[in-house]
């Protein structure tokens, strides 16, 4: 029975068998060291006798092999033992030599080589780490809102219409027709708040915006949850701080080596994460009073401000300007200029866009026309259904999974911690 590298020091004394790929080999004298790499890490195998030293010598790194020896204890190597008297059996030819030197500690190919060699550069411990992560802030995710008795759902990635944001949207052929890649869950979340009341979805979403920055992806993992009966976007904000705590746990818990091989340091999530109104964010980046948006380098001063004066990294920015927000986003009910809204910046970048949407179906009518627009438009009816036949108040938010990932590990490039990342450039691998 195969053991996995990281039970090898429990079984001293034993013979036991391990699997994986040969991660790198060291020749001396009388002695080869074969460094062996299994999903959960490394193990040291001695090689001494003649024979599989020459064996050893026509394996090249990544060749996948099965090892049967004894484990025996030794302070120096990983974990405290290595296998001796090994026999070694390879389960595929000898692997070609990888474009990237896997074994070494860290990648010394740049990003092009590295995205362009995606298959391969993926195995190095480094480069895996990003998406240990990521998996480990899903299952936070999904905890979270699971035990607040939400209910996934998976949504159409295919639509019929182009209206969930102003995005560029990716056109296709569908069987004849137009049809357009999803940009965003919005619209179905909301109408399974009618179905269930609290809703979450795990997926991917489509921008053809042409940005080509270190932030933006054409194609990238959205994490959004929708629920009703709420009193304004605040309750909204709070349920997102609490999955937003849950996600870093379960890092913190679940992805432990792969943050100490980034060097990472968990930040803290305050109970209470400090608000300021879009009005009050301007002055304090120092913004003209009417710009009807934050520049990055406005949310980069507004995240100092907040690590400074309270020590976290996370703050929110509430009320945005409606000309700046979706028709669905309910206003301020002090003044309707602003938006009941939100966006959540992560270390001086925004990371969640969130609110209060709008649940009466009158007031859909009137948030349209007043765009020049109708209700009964084949973009909005099947839409606009499910608040004919009544809705509760109800907000929800979205989180970028790979820009989270980024921001939580200093990447300077999202495409760092993306598996196979999609731009205004890149299609393959």
């Amino acid at each position: 029975m195969r053991i996995l590298n990281q039970e090898i020091p429990s079984a001293v004394g034993q013979t036991v068998t391990v699997a994986g790929w040969v991660h790198r080999r060291r020749r001396l004298a009388a002695v080869s060291f074969l460094i062996l790499r299994d999903r959960s890490g490394l193990s040291q195998i001695v090689v001494k006798a003649p024979e599989t030293q020459a064996q050893l010598d026509e394996l090249g790194e990544e060749t996948v092999v099965q090892v049967t020896g004894t484990v025996a204890a030794n302070p120096q190597a990983p974990g405290g033992a290595e296998l001796v008297d090994p026999v070694i059996d390879p389960l595929t030819e000898p692997a070609v030599t990888p474009p990237i030197e896997l074994w070494r500690p860290t990648v010394g190919a740049g990003l092009p080589v590295v995205l362009d060699n995606a298959p391969v550069a993926l195995r190095h411990p480094a480069v895996r780490a990003g998406w240990e992560i990521a998996a480990a802030a899903l299952h936070g995710f999904r905890s979270a809102l699971d035990s607040q008795g939400f209910t996934e759902i998976q949504t159409p990635k295919i639509v019929g219409t182009a209206t969930e944001s102003g995005a560029n949207v990716f056109a296709l052929d569908y069987f004849g027709g137009p049809a357009y890649l999803a940009q965003s869950p919005q619209f179905y979340k909301q109408t399974m708040v009618g179905v269930f009341e609290r809703v979450y979805e795990v997926g991917p979403v489509f921008r053809a915006e042409p940005h080509d920055t270190v932030r933006h992806l054409a194609e990238y993992v959205s994490l959004d949850a929708e629920f009703g009966f709420i009193q304004d976007h605040r309750d909204v904000l709070a349920v997102l701080r609490s999955v937003l705590a849950t996600m870093l746990s379960s890092v913190g818990e679940r992805a432990p080596a792969a943050l100490e091989r980034l060097g990472v340091e968990l930040p803290e999530i305050p109970s209470e994460v400090p608000v300021l109104h879009f009005t009050e964010a301007l002055k304090l980046a120092g913004a003209n009073p009417d710009e009807p948006d934050l520049a990055p380098a406005d949310e980069r001063a507004i995240g100092e401000w907040a690590l400074r004066e309270h020590g976290s990294a996370f703050v929110a920015v509430e009320g945005y300007p409606m000309v700046k927000r979706p028709f669905y986003t309910h206003t301020q009910p002090s003044d309707p200029r602003w938006s009941n809204s939100f966006d959540l910046l992560f270390r001086g970048v925004e990371l969640v866009t969130g609110g209060q949407r709008l649940h009466r179906y009158s007031d859909y009518a009137a948030a349209l026309a007043a765009r020049g627009e109708s209700a009964d438009a084949p973009a909005y009816s099947s839409y606009l259904q499910a608040f004919k036949h009544g809705m509760p108040p109800h907000g929800g938010f979205a989180i970028g999974l790979e820009r989270f990932v980024a921001r939580l590990t200093g990447a300077e490039n999202i495409r760092q911690v993306t598996l196979f990342p999609r731009d205004l450039h890149r299609l393959t691998p």
